[in-house]
């Protein structure tokens, strides 16, 4: 059966391990010395070697012809360790087993003496994942584990880890792998797997691969299938990124702001079903480089990651471009990139973008009138002008439709609703509201011609004033309800009074200051309160003598 190249080529010892030299001396020191601790704490980014460097490091302190610190890989122990048939070496996945009792089973367990290994050893993958309960579960075994257990914790995300249970580890921080070194590695694999791979296809798969060497000979895998030569186009149509050519095509309409050929460009990228998410990245790696060469031309080269003939590309861009502009570039991508992850249609989201760097439009600014360049310089702030004309002559024409057909006497476009916090008219005078007493009140008998326009303008609103009446005084009405949740609504949305007070005006053809009043006292509220409960009590306990009697019938 087939096996996949990151798991074939996984190293087997220290010395395999490529760019964490700093880690795999440390570790092979104590081993030869005999003073391994009994936790460690590996973390850092996918792909750099932390589950790679826990098999070894359990095979090794258990390996009975170690051999410099490394496993022989000859004995039963080390080929048992390498199938995975080992009971000593105990491997968990924290991001599937993260509950207490799974961290109790290994606390249960470690009681016991190793079968046939000198040390029982347990690799927690994901660590980070453990619940808080987990985590003070295992704190206490890792704090005092019986001489012959040690553990091995391998994280992404260290944040997450408590620092009680970081204190008491090795902590070995594994960095991202180099380039050149990823390179180098792709290569001798291809030699042994006899694909012909060339160095700048070797080149661009360790630039994708981001510092992760599993994402590079996944690549790789996946490369071999879909070319025989794998070059750096082969990579780019099998990775689905951009070719070099169109990045710079995209660079140099920035440049130029000019939209449509940057929209022209995303459009046939997507038509050849690219990855736009990896185009915005491949984007942002580029305009890093422009960044560096504008900033220290002289010194950039050995920061900037890129093709050797692309770095006179990138001069040319450093020299057009501005910094501000480089620096605004960077701001619109990173945006949208994160965005990306969230919206349902990439294309627009990075169509958005664009139009935004080709207009000089900040990040995060709403302009009215936006010019966009397409090649000829139209200026599109007129036709902004005419719809926005449009859309209030339908605004007004909709709103003089809901109001009395008499002008005369009312005009829309002066309206001014009255709610409970807003003043009166001035040509009315001023109520004073604790004042007036009820038999200065006059009873509104047009009350329920006011519900039924209430509920045409709106229904949802108009239920919580079942059972509701309303008297007037001057110009306030006084409206009495005894629910309370219908106070809540009309205080916290202001629509909920708009659409009232406009429903008021349609039938009594008058401005009226609203106020709600309760009719329910707090004593009565308290007492339905109090029967709710009640009666929710009295069901529980006729259920708990139901379930009691049907006990003794069995």
């Amino acid at each position: 059966m087939y096996k996949a190249l990151y798991r074939k080529w996984r190293p087997l010892t220290f010395d395999d391990v490529i760019s964490q030299q700093h880690i795999t001396e440390t570790l092979k020191n104590q081993i030869k010395s005999g003073r391994t601790a009994h936790a460690y704490l590996f973390t850092g980014s996918r792909g750099t070697g932390k589950t790679t460097c826990a098999r070894i490091l359990a095979k090794a302190v258990n390996c009975p012809d170690m051999k410099d610190g490394n496993p022989c890989l000859q004995c039963d122990i080390c080929r048992e360790a390498d199938d995975g048939s080992l009971t000593d070496i105990i491997e968990i996945d924290a991001a599937s087993n993260n509950g207490v009792n799974d961290i109790r089973d290994i606390r249960d367990a470690a009681v016991y003496t190793p079968e046939r290994c000198r040390y029982k050893i347990y690799i927690i993958d994901e660590v980070h994942m453990l619940s808080a309960s987990a985590f003070n579960a295992l704190l206490k075994i890792m704090e005092e584990p019986p001489e012959y257990v040690k553990f091995i914790l391998a994280t992404t995300e260290i944040h997450k880890v408590p620092a009680t249970i970081a204190s008491r580890c090795q902590r070995y921080d594994f960095r991202r792998i180099r380039q050149q070194d990823i390179a180098k590695r792709l290569e001798y694999i291809a030699s042994q797997e006899e694909l012909r791979l060339t160095p700048e296809g070797a080149a661009m798969i360790a630039k994708l691969a981001d510092g992760g060497m599993r994402d590079a000979v996944s690549l790789l895998d996946q490369c071999s299938v879909c070319a025989e030569d794998i070059d750096a186009a082969a990579v780019s149509n099998a990775a689905g990124i951009a070719g070099r050519d169109h990045l710079y095509e995209i660079l140099e309409a920035f440049a130029d702001k000019d939209t449509a050929s940057a929209l022209a460009v995303v459009g046939r990228l997507y038509d050849m079903s690219k990855d736009l998410t990896r185009l915005c990245e491949e984007l942002i790696l580029q305009l890093r480089n422009v960044m560096l060469l504008k900033v220290s031309p002289d010194t950039a080269e050995g920061l900037i990651v890129c093709l050797p003939d692309e770095l006179e590309r990138l001069r040319a861009l450093a020299d057009r471009l501005e910094l501000a502009d480089i620096m605004r570039y960077l701001e619109t991508l990173q945006a949208c990139r994160e965005r990306m992850a969230r919206v349902m249609n990439r294309r627009v989201e990075l169509e958005m973008s664009f139009i935004k760097l080709c207009s000089g439009i900040p990040e995060g600014v709403e302009e009215k009138n936006i010019t966009v360049s397409s090649g000829a310089g139209i200026d599109k702030s007129e036709i902004y002008d005419k719809i926005r004309q449009l859309e209030s002559r339908i605004s007004r024409a909709a709103f003089a439709a809901a109001d009395p057909p008499d002008s005369r006497t009312y005009q829309p476009q002066e309206r001014q609703v009255l709610t409970a916090s807003t003043p009166p008219p001035e040509n009315v005078p001023a109520v004073d509201i604790k004042s007036v007493r009820d038999e200065d009140m006059t009873p509104c008998d047009k009350w329920e011609q006011i519900m039924e326009e209430f509920r045409r303008i709106n229904p949802a609103m108009a239920g919580s004033l079942e059972g509701s009446h309303a008297s007037t005084f001057r110009n306030v009405i006084f409206i009495f309800t005894p629910n309370r949740f219908f106070m809540t609504l009309f205080k916290s949305n202001k629509e909920n009074a708009i659409s009232l007070s406009r429903a008021i005006f349609n039938v009594l053809g008058s401005k009226y200051r609203i106020i709600a009043r309760c009719t329910t006292s707090e004593d009565e509220q308290r007492g339905m309160a109090e029967q709710l409960v009640q009666k929710a009590i009295n069901s529980k306990i006729e259920t708990a003598v139901e379930n009691n009697n049907n006990g003794q019938e069995n």
